[in-house]
């Protein structure tokens, strides 16, 4: 009789190169999934319906793709403290092997985990899986973690890449007597996202599951990537992957992705296919510079990692608040960056920079704001991704410009020339001529018919009065 292991997933949701998995698979061939639906972040506030709706997809392709092995996944609804040592007993499980995550939460409630299995003599085994290189493998040459991107880049892009693992397959299940002591341990049905609370009609960007994931990057790769250093930025084409929500659930494996990224390298045909292939690559590196960052610094989930940003005098201003999360605050570009949020649970990555440029530097409010609307809203939200990117735009990061300031009308101007964006989210907008439109200089006749509000505030005067306040906070500083 073979040994049991429960291969417990989490930001993993696939059976194809999946590091724990597969190492799981080669110890044994009776390999059962469990994924455990954790009160602990489903009760949160903070919780996008579209990101809970995608994660479930997800799941259900994964119990498919168990069953199809010859195996399958448990469902747990409970604190995975109790409820995956509990499950692992009541089956008489040699192991339980998972993949790490850098968060904050997921670190704590590993550890909790690890020590109530080793109380009951379970084996224990954990991998890197969803980097390339696990966050202590990436060091400067002083062997501290690093703390600027370009030599991360540098030092990570010089490093060989692993291969994609293997996918399971002729695996074990379990028998009736197992089949009910899971049952008698809490293991129930799938439920949907409706049953627990979520509600999201509208479409995804991104269908859930392995399979959508695996023809998107093959739709990527076979068009847009060599063209993705000159399209990316510019949120009425489709010129970026959206492989985000894929990513961050796991739905697709990073070494695979990344082999796709050789491959189209090796098939390029010009410099400018290879530079845009590069532009990608960077882009999968900063995905792990943010992740070394949040693993190494997880005081970057509470607040600013630079001084000048900890006790940043932020203002205070609920009304200009909701103006810019209803996308109503009279910068056409902003305003149609929060209306496809809104509608759509993702935004394109250049309309991220700017909203939240606007955000803290226009409206003069604390990112902290913002990250949590991103965190209720977007199906691809990632704790680093978008921790790190916030901090970017906010000035407040890990980033050797000390002060970046967007200007709403240059950015509408330089990425959405035609304003086909705009027109598309601020249909109430699509009259207006599109000079006015791109520098927000709409006339204020034209404003009533159209029902569209004023600028709230003047840029340049607002630019003006944060770099005054930065100053003033360098000085307080240099002055203790």
């Amino acid at each position: 009789m073979s040994d049991l292991i429960l291969f417990w997933h989490r930001r993993d949701l696939r059976i194809s190169d999946n590091l724990g998995l597969a190492a799981a698979r080669l110890r044994s061939p009776k390999v059962v999934g469990v994924f455990c639906l954790d009160p602990n972040i489903l009760e949160r506030d903070d919780v996008a319906p579209a990101r809970i709706t995608y994660m479930i997809g997800c799941l259900q392709e994964l119990q498919q793709s168990y069953a199809e092995a010859g195996s399958q996944l448990l469902i747990l609804q409970a604190n995975p403290v109790q409820a995956i040592p509990n499950l692992a007993g009541a089956l008489s499980a040699k192991a339980v092997f998972w993949n790490w995550d850098v968060e904050p939460y997921s670190k704590e409630r590993d550890r909790s985990v690890i020590s109530a299995l080793k109380e009951k003599g379970i084996v224990v085994q954990n991998f890197w899986d969803q980097l390339l290189h696990s966050p202590n493998e990436i060091r400067s040459g002083s062997k501290a973690p690093y703390t600027v991107y370009s030599p991360f880049w540098r030092n990570w892009s010089s490093q060989p890449k692993a291969t994609p693992a293997e996918t399971l397959q002729n695996a074990e299940n379990l028998n009736e007597a197992e089949q009910e002591a899971a049952r008698i341990a809490g293991a129930g049905k799938l439920p949907t996202a409706k049953d627990l609370g979520f509600i999201w009609d509208n479409e995804l960007v991104t269908s859930p599951g392995e399979k959508a994931a695996q023809e998107k990057l093959e739709e990527f790769y076979s068009s847009s990537i060599n063209e993705y250093a000159e399209q990316r930025n510019f949120p009425a084409i489709h010129g970026t992957s959206q492989l985000s929500a894929a990513l961050k659930f796991g739905a697709i494996g990073v070494r695979k992705v990344w082999a796709a990224t050789i491959a189209a390298m090796e098939q390029s045909r010009s410099d400018e296919a290879e530079f845009s292939i590069r532009s990608w690559q960077q882009e999968l590196a900063w995905r792990e510079f943010y992740q070394h960052a949040m693993y190494h610094y997880p005081a970057l989930a509470e607040g600013a990692y630079r001084e000048p940003f900890k006790n940043f005098p932020y203002d205070e201003n609920e009304v200009h608040f909701q103006a810019w999360c209803e996308g109503k605050t009279g910068y056409p570009i902003v305003d149609a960056a929060m209306r496809q949020m809104n509608e759509t649970a993702w935004m394109h990555n250049r309309c991220r920079m700017i909203v939240a440029s606007f955000l803290t530097k226009d409206l003069l409010l604390n990112p902290k704001l913002g990250e949590v609307v991103f965190t209720k809203k977007l199906y691809d939200w990632d704790l680093s991704a978008n921790n790190g990117g916030w901090q970017w735009s906010a000035s407040s990061g890990m980033d050797p410009k000390p002060v970046r300031i967007f200007n709403p009308a240059s950015q509408a101007q330089k990425f959405d020339p035609e304003g086909e964006y705009i027109r598309h989210w601020v249909p109430e907008l699509r009259s207006v001529d599109t000079k006015s439109l791109l520098t927000g200089n709409i006339p204020s006749d034209k404003r009533d018919r159209c029902g569209y509000p004023a600028p709230i505030v003047d840029h340049n005067k607002q630019q003006r009065l944060f770099k005054e306040r930065y100053q003033q906070q360098k000085e307080g500083l240099e002055t203790l």
